[in-house]
C-alpha cells in the first residue's frame, strides 16, 4: 500500500481542499504517512496570492525532492493554474497540476507510479465551469468543521493572481450543502465555518445570498454553530445582517478583508471600498449583532504606500478596535499590475509590520479585558494540554479553563464559562454552568 503525505500552503480553503483529497487518496487506496520521509508519494497544495506564495511552494518541492528522492511528489493548487509555464519548469515535480478536475489526481499518480512518467495535467479554467464537488468523509473527530461553498473571483485586485488560478465565481448548490452539512453533523461535528475564495459572492449568478448557505446550516439537526470564513465587505447589505441576526446559531465573529485603511491606498489596489463605507458597515453590524469581534488581514508596504498612508490605515485599525489583525507584507507578484508599480524597500515594510503588529496585539489585548466579568457558551475542543481545557467563545476568543477541578475530557460539549482574566494569547475563566447540550 502506497504511502500519502501533504503539505498545503495558503488559506482556509487550500487546508479544505487538502482534506477533500486526503479524502480521495483514501478511498483509491492510499495510506496517510505520518511525515514526509515515511511517504511514497508527497503532494504539495500550492498558493498563488504573492510572489512568496510562489516561492515558499517551488521550495518545498525542490527541498522534498532532495530529501525524499524516491518519492513521487506533486505540485497542486493555484501556483500552476495561474503560471502553467513556470511550474512546469519546476522540474522536481513529478506531477504538475491546477485547481481543476482534483478527483483524478489519485489516478495520474498511480499512472506515475507504474509508468515511471512525468505527468503535466493542467485543464484551462472556462466560463461556464459549475462548482466542483468532491465528496468525501471525515477521518479525524474534530468538532469543527469548514465547509467550501464557494470558488472563483471577479474582483481583479490589482496585487492577486486569483482570478487567473480559480476562475469565475462558482457556488455549492444548496442541496448539496444541505447533505455536507447534515453528513458533518452525523459524525460529530457541532461548529460548520463556511469558507471560499470570496463567500460574500456565493449565489451571486444563482439569485442566493450567503444568508440562504448560513440558513440552510443553522437549520441542520445537530449543527450547534455556524461562523463565516474572511469575507469582502461590499457585498455584506442589511437584509443579510437582518436575516443573519435571527439565528441563534449564527457565531457574530466577522473577518472583514481590509487590506488597508488609507482611501489613496486602496484605490491602487482596486479594491471596491472605502475605509468610511468598511466602517458604515461595521456599524450597521454592531447595530444587530452588540457583542461582535472583528478581525481582518491588512497588508503593510504596497506599492507607493507612503509614510502618511500607512499612519492612515494604522488610525483606521485603532478606531475600528479589531479583535485581531493578521500582518502580512506586500509582495510582487509577477503578472499583475501592482508588480510594476514603484517599490517600496523590503527594511521599509519591515518596520511598518512590526508597527502594525504591535497594534494588532494592542487592540487584541484590550478586546480580550473588555470580556472580563462575562459568561460566555463555550465549546471545547481537542485537549491539547494537560493544565487546560481549551475552546472557542462565540466570537472566536479562546477560552482556557484549569484542568484541576474537572479532570474529565469535555471535548465536544458546550459550557457556560465565566471570563475571569487575560492571558498571553486567551481569556481565563471557570465554568459557569452547562449549556444542557
Amino acid at each position: 500500500m502506497y504511502k500519502v503525505f501533504f503539505i498545503t500552503f495558503g488559506c482556509k480553503v487550500s487546508q479544505y481542499e487538502t482534506e477533500l483529497l486526503r479524502s480521495c487518496f483514501s478511498e483509491a487506496g492510499f495510506a496517510p504517512a505520518d511525515k514526509s520521509a515515511d511517504a511514497d508519494v508527497i503532494v504539495v497544495n500550492s498558493c498563488t496570492v504573492t510572489g512568496s506564495g510562489d516561492s515558499k511552494s517551488v521550495y518545498a518541492v525542490r527541498k522534498l525532492r532532495k530529501d525524499v528522492p524516491e518519492a513521487v511528489i506533486v505540485l497542486t493548487g493555484c501556483m500552476p493554474q495561474a503560471a502553467p509555464e513556470a511550474a512546469e519548469k519546476v522540474t522536481e515535480a513529478d506531477i504538475v497540476t491546477g485547481t481543476k478536475e482534483r478527483a483524478k489526481l489519485p489516478s495520474l499518480v498511480l499512472a506515475a507510479l507504474a509508468e515511471k512518467r512525468r505527468i503535466i495535467d493542467i485543464p484551462p479554467l472556462a466560463r461556464d465551469d459549475t462548482f466542483e464537488e468532491i465528496a468525501y468523509v471525515p477521518t479525524d473527530s474534530h468538532t469543527r468543521a469548514f465547509v467550501k461553498i464557494q470558488d472563483g473571483c471577479e474582483c481583479y485586485c490589482t496585487y492577486c493572481m486569483i482570478p487567473y488560478a480559480r476562475g469565475r465565481f462558482r457556488s455549492k448548490p444548496l442541496d448539496d450543502l444541505r447533505r455536507e452539512v447534515a453528513m458533518l453533523a452525523a459524525h460529530g461535528r457541532r461548529e460548520i465555518v463556511l469558507t471560499g475564495i470570496n463567500i460574500a459572492f456565493y449565489g451571486h449568478r444563482e439569485g442566493l445570498r450567503l444568508a440562504d448557505a448560513v440558513e440552510v446550516c443553522c437549520c441542520t439537526e445537530g449543527i450547534e454553530r455556524v461562523r463565516l470564513g474572511s469575507i469582502e465587505p461590499e457585498m455584506m447589505l442589511p437584509d443579510d445582517l437582518d436575516r443573519l441576526a435571527a439565528l441563534p446559531q449564527f457565531c457574530p465573529q466577522f473577518h472583514l478583508s481590509l487590506q488597508s485603511g488609507c482611501a489613496a491606498t486602496l484605490k491602487r489596489m482596486n479594491r471596491r471600498y472605502t475605509p468610511e463605507e468598511y466602517a458604515s458597515l461595521v456599524e450597521q453590524i454592531r447595530s444587530r449583532f452588540p457583542e461582535a469581534a472583528f478581525t481582518t488581514d491588512i497588508m503593510v508596504g504596497f506599492p507607493r504606500e507612503t509614510e502618511e498612508e500607512f499612519a492612515e490605515s494604522m488610525a483606521f485599525a485603532e478606531r475600528i478596535g479589531f479583535s485581531r489583525i493578521h500582518v502580512f507584507q506586500y509582495s510582487p507578484r509577477q503578472g499583475t499590475p501592482a508588480a510594476k508599480m514603484e517599490q517600496i524597500p523590503d527594511a521599509v515594510k519591515h518596520e511598518r509590520a512590526d508597527r502594525m503588529k504591535a497594534l494588532g496585539e494592542r487592540l487584541a489585548r484590550e478586546y480580550m479585558q473588555g470580556l472580563v466579568g462575562r459568561t460566555v457558551p463555550v465549546l471545547f475542543e481537542r485537549e491539547k494540554s494537560p493544565d487546560f481545557h481549551c475552546g472557542h467563545a462565540p466570537d472566536y476568543t479562546l477560552i482556557k479553563i484549569s484542568r484541576k477541578n474537572s479532570k474529565k475530557s469535555l471535548r465536544n460539549q458546550i459550557f457556560y464559562v465565566t471570563i475571569e482574566g487575560v492571558g498571553d494569547d486567551c481569556c481565563l475563566g471557570r465554568i459557569a454552568s452547562e449549556d444542557g447540550n
